[in-house]
């Protein structure tokens, strides 16, 4: 398996071994861009694997902080209630670059900067760029990758 996300047009594709497009999944990608570098806030570039996948058998709307589940469950109220809070739900793809000096180690360091893919509150837009970075995914979609792929699944990430 491998995964393409083409930010161009915010889309993820699930390719199997042989090359045949598995799934397409509708993303948001970060509204800053792309970018390397710590702190620009920006989706990273090149080629990734899923260092770890997190949250598997949680419930759907889980809310993670720091990579751990709060105890909460995403609810329009909840999210009422933290008007400026960055939600993370669901599951986690963790993404570790490959390519030294560019997504990998440093200042640019993929993993370092907590680039995922993680799930969004259904009423986020998919198919245009809103993340601080992270590639974001309805939970359906997200939970549908999450059984599909095995850590260490190659991630290239596309500017199209």
């Amino acid at each position: 398996m491998k995964i393409i996300v083409d930010i161009s047009l915010q889309q993820m594709i699930l390719r199997d071994a042989t090359g045949q497009i598995v799934r397409r999944y509708s993303i948001s990608s970060a509204k800053n861009g792309t970018g390397q570098e710590h702190g620009s806030y920006c989706t990273p570039l090149g080629k990734h694997i899923i260092r770890a996948k997190i949250g598997q058998g949680a419930p759907v709307n889980t809310v993670f902080v720091r990579r751990r589940p709060t105890g909460e469950i995403y609810t329009p109220e909840l999210a009422a209630s933290n008007p400026n809070r960055d939600w993370i739900l669901t599951r986690i793809l963790w993404l570790s670059g490959c390519e030294a000096g560019f997504n990998r180690l440093g200042s640019v360091d993929t993993m370092r900067r907590y680039i995922y893919i993680h799930g969004s509150p259904d009423n986020a837009e998919m198919g245009k760029p809103g993340s601080i970075g992270c590639i974001r995914m309805h939970n359906h979609d997200l939970l549908d990758l999450f059984e599909r792929v095995p850590a260490g699944t190659p991630v290239e990430i596309d500017a199209g």
